[in-house]
């Protein structure tokens, strides 16, 4: 029989008021690769965290190589050939590539670290697997994606046979995410064996051999590709059916309403983040804006809401100069905004659900009368919200602190759209929620066009664009890479502009 490279058996996992994995079985063979899915909170970043050591079960047993073990911490896991590429990578970006590879295992000469050697055995294995990288490169300096293989190359430079990969392509481009599964696929047929978590479906049934679905903690169902859809993979994961796309009509654009001219925007550290960017944003239609995060996109939605003041252009809204105006003059134009951090920019956590219904507008009529606010008319205003967008929660004077994500995020969505908008700047509007509330959202936004609100759609999801998008503009390294009609754009034509290819 196989042996089993690593497995979980009956694993149970409690954190104060949470059983996060409830009795949970999986297993690794050589040279196969096993997909965890599941929903945020389902409990896959809890297994993968007690298998490589970082969390001590509470029940159940962890089994490396056919051996029963009891793991102290990473450095045990590490030792018995188990390495982890997080999903936020573990570099010290000063340092060299050499150097990040081999730090903490340090080849050794006459009492002194021999990075000749190490150089090296990093170019072979580079090389051996498809990973090529410069060992003489500043981390710092590298693309996400160069990070990635720095990441993987960590792991196998202390002999890894079982990599396990968290989210590993939520930051690459399409054309780099491909080119990752086939490093992947071709590790595997040197017996490594990878544990995939993803919440991309089409990614699992194009590489994993096993799939394995939790939710609420537990395993919910076993399959493979071969036997398994996008649909049902969804329906396994929620629970219940799933529209995975928006069904839309074709937009249909009237005036102008969001401008953005010769755009330069500075980031946190005074670099230029936003450079030279013109877009138009028309009622009845959304434009999409792509790009592997980190290019200017944040930068420029917080420049278009108020957050963030810009170095040089101009901004308009409907004709209208905001450039540099507040978030209140901006919302009083018409415009919402479902933000990108939704815990810093969309809710006051201590605040009341009711509270947080009315932040953007609680000092107007109906909320206020003559510096007064109205609670009853509040608590009413948040009740109509919560059963029209279908938040879950035991009544709207609880603190949202207690809400889920998904729950904060479409209370969010209902306060904004609660007010005839002009304009809605949506920024990663689906990050960290569940399937079934993202089903939810998406449909809401495309009813903002169809009412004739402007949209503009800022997402890390190329997937996401391109369901919901009529045109997308990418963007790399701050700039504008090109504007195209999304009938006739798709993850190759998007992907290389994401990259910085044009022509």
């Amino acid at each position: 029989m196989t042996e089993l490279l690593l497995a979980a058996r009956n694993v149970t996992k409690r954190f104060p008021g949470v059983l996060a994995n409830d009795d949970v079985s999986v297993e690794l063979r050589p040279g196969r690769i096993l997909a965890l899915l599941g929903e945020n909170g389902a409990g896959k970043s809890t297994l993968v965290n007690v298998l490589f050591g970082m969390y001590r079960p509470d029940g159940g047993e962890i089994i490396i190589k056919d051996e029963v073990v009891d793991l102290r911490g990473p450095d045990d896991a590490i030792s018995r050939g188990i390495g982890m590429v997080h999903q936020h990578f573990q570099l010290v970006p000063p340092m060299r590539v050499v150097e990040n590879i081999v730090l903490g295992a340090e080849p050794t000469k006459l009492g002194l670290v021999d990075l000749d050697e190490a150089r090296v055995r990093v170019v072979e294995l580079s090389k051996r697997y498809g990973l090529e990288v410069d060992p003489d490169a500043l981390v710092e300096d590298l693309p996400v994606g160069m990070q990635q293989r720095v990441e993987i190359l960590k792991a196998l430079y202390r002999n890894a046979d079982v990599l396990i990969l968290d989210e590993p392509t939520g930051v690459l481009t399409p054309q780099e995410a491909d080119h990752l599964l086939g490093v992947l696929r071709g590790l595997t047929e040197s017996g490594v064996g990878i544990v995939f978590i993803t919440h991309k479906l089409r990614e699992v049934l194009a590489i994993a051999d096993d799939i394995v679905v939790l939710r609420a903690g537990r395993v919910v169902g076993a399959t493979t590709p071969t036997q398994a859809t996008e649909t049902g993979l969804a329906e396994m994961m929620v629970g219940r059916s799933v529209v995975l796309r928006v069904e839309k009509t074709v937009a249909q654009p009237g005036d102008v309403v969001l401008q953005v001219e010769d755009l330069k925007v500075d980031d946190d550290r005074g670099h230029l983040a936003v450079d030279g960017v013109n877009l138009q944003v028309r009622s009845g239609e959304i434009l999409g804006v792509a790009g592997v995060e980190g290019n200017g996109q944040r930068e420029l939605v917080e420049a278009i809401t108020g957050l963030r003041h810009t170095s040089a252009g101009e901004i308009t809204i409907n004709g209208e100069s905001l450039t540099n105006s507040s978030t209140r003059q901006v919302a009083q134009t018409g415009v919402g905004h479902i933000p990108e951090d939704r815990e810093k920019h969309g809710i006051v956590a201590v605040y009341s659900l009711a509270e947080n219904s009315v932040l953007n507008r609680y000092y107007r009529q109906p909320f206020s009368n003559r510096g007064i606010m109205r609670r009853e008319v509040i608590h009413e205003h948040a009740e109509a919200v919560v059963d029209e967008f279908d938040v879950r929660t035991p009544n709207v004077t609880v603190s949202v602190s207690s809400l889920s994500g998904g729950n904060k995020q479409k209370l969010i969505v209902g306060r904004e759209f609660s007010e005839d908008i002009e304009l809605l700047v949506a920024a990663q509007p689906t990050r960290g929620i569940d399937i079934g509330a993202i089903e939810f959202i998406h449909r809401r936004i495309v009813e903002q066009r169809d009412n004739g609100a402007a949209v503009l759609l800022v997402s890390a999801e190329l997937d996401e664009i391109l369901s919901l998008a009529d045109r997308i503009a990418v963007l790399y390294d701050g700039k504008l890479m090109g504007v195209l009609e999304a009938s006739l754009a798709n993850r190759e034509s998007v992907g290389l502009l994401m990259a910085g290819i044009t022509g």
